[in-house]
């Protein structure tokens, strides 16, 4: 094992790549040389968000961040509400992420103990053969525009559907499911394009859907191992952690005989972490610069595994000063909030929580015999991107930000402290 503790033990690491390495601690190591054997043992966590994609190589031993690839991906947006990316492209992004983590961190392919993936919970869909399948109702034909991302909101009126039923199974979302989870994106696809959702979605198609994040595990694999994460499907598939697929709330939303299979939506599914038997595929490693046969961890939803990290972490007063991790009785009383295009505030509990209009509780989505519950606001630090690109100043500090190789956000923030020093404030006391 990467680590005999459990993930949340040991976890000093707030970022969410470190999160995501820590998540493939039960999987298996692969045999090495004596040499390599002896040389520290590295994991790559690889998060993809809405608009790039990171890898991080992080030592397992202390958990100290040793190099990090960003690349963007793709987004279109042909309609208003529909957002949309390619399988395709997400991969070839993460294959370079991967690579150039490496190189930044000056680690070899041996020294890697394990890779896992976190992503969006952004919907994939693949054919019998495992080509992507187009879901752009403006240019059908165009299959490598194969993702409805997380964000898009095409769904709507199938959201709405789904939730007038009233089906028990709306107990685990609050009440009411939203057009950002996967059930109501299928339905519509059944609804808008028949011929996608066939082909990916029915027993007689053949295919696939799955979540971003297991799909990245897929591909790891050669496509080998089709198992899904119980993250991703107890929270954004209404899959039942104590029952598994409910037929009876599938029918009673619209889908009819011969929809989503097991084969297409999950017949395995395994918690966070647990080892994918075989590991990296042989065509897999060639493309992400790892050895066959690395051991692959069942992944997890984005801010899900940034939950890991804030919540495991132990905070500056705990454990010395930071060494450590946040033991099981305290992640009951911790809320953790997750930041990026969205906000998710998130809470652990032994005991099932059942909240109107907050999302869970989710069985085993974070930490084993944990319950999760989350909310948040979905376009928080989207509206951040907005005020800056439509403030008058806005262009020239994206291209002083450019010039210099950095975020605006950074270089805002670095005003920020400049003008609270310059006038002996703390930093709120500035902004209000």
């Amino acid at each position: 094992d990467i680590s005999d503790s459990p993930p949340f033990a040991r976890m000093t690491i707030t970022s969410l790549l470190a999160a995501v390495a820590v998540a493939i601690s039960r999987a298996p190591p692969p045999r090495l040389s004596e040499t390599a054997a002896a040389a520290p043992r590295y994991a790559i966590g690889v998060d993809v968000g809405t608009g790039s994609a990171r890898a991080g190589v992080v030592d397992v031993r202390d958990g100290t961040l040793l190099g990090v690839h960003k690349q963007d991906i793709t987004m279109w947006n042909p309609l208003p509400e529909h957002y949309e990316q390619s399988s395709e492209d997400i991969w070839a992004a993460v294959c370079n992420c991967v690579r150039g983590a490496l190189s930044a961190a000056g680690a070899t392919a041996d020294e890697v103990c394990g890779v896992a993936f976190d992503a969006t919970c952004s919907l994939v869909l693949l054919d019998s053969e495992g080509a992507p399948v187009g879901i752009d109702p403006t240019v059908p034909d165009e299959a490598r525009r194969n993702v409805i991302v997380w964000m898009d909101h095409r769904s709507e009126e199938q959201a709405a559907r789904i939730n007038r039923g009233g089906h028990a199974r709306l107990a685990n979302v609050g009440g009411a499911v939203s057009p950002e989870m996967e059930v109501p994106k299928l339905l519509w696809l059944r609804d808008e394009m028949p011929h996608a959702f066939h082909a990916a979605a029915t027993a007689e198609g053949g295919g696939k859907a799955l979540d971003l994040a297991d799909f990245l595990a897929y591909a790891a694999t050669d496509g080998s191992q089709h198992a899904r994460s119980l993250c991703t499907v107890v929270c954004k598939w209404n899959y039942d952690a104590g029952g598994g697929w409910d037929r009876g709330f599938f029918e009673s939303v619209g889908f009819g005989e011969g929809d989503l299979p097991e084969a297409a939506i999950g017949k395995d599914v395994l918690p966070p972490g647990a080892a994918l038997g075989g590991g990296v595929g042989p065509s897999a490693a060639e493309a992400l610069g790892l050895r066959p046969g690395t051991p692959v961890g069942v992944g997890m939803i984005d801010a899900h595994a940034g939950g890991v990290g804030s919540l495991g972490a132990a905070l500056p007063r705990e454990a010395g000063g930071g060494e450590g991790g946040c033991d099981e009785g305290g992640l009951e009383a911790r809320l953790g909030l997750i930041a990026g295009t969205s906000t998710c505030h998130m809470a652990s509990s032994h005991e099932p929580v059942f909240v109107r209009g907050v999302w869970g509780p989710y069985y085993g989505a974070m930490f084993p015999s944990f319950n999760l519950n989350e909310g948040g606001q979905s376009a928080a630090g989207a509206f951040l991107d907005f005020v800056i690109v439509s403030h008058p100043a806005g262009a020239a500090a994206i291209a002083a930000a450019d010039a210099a190789g950095e975020p605006v956000a950074a270089r805002l923030n670095r005003r920020l402290d400049e003008l609270a020093a310059a006038r002996r404030v703390p930093l709120p006391t500035l902004a209000s």
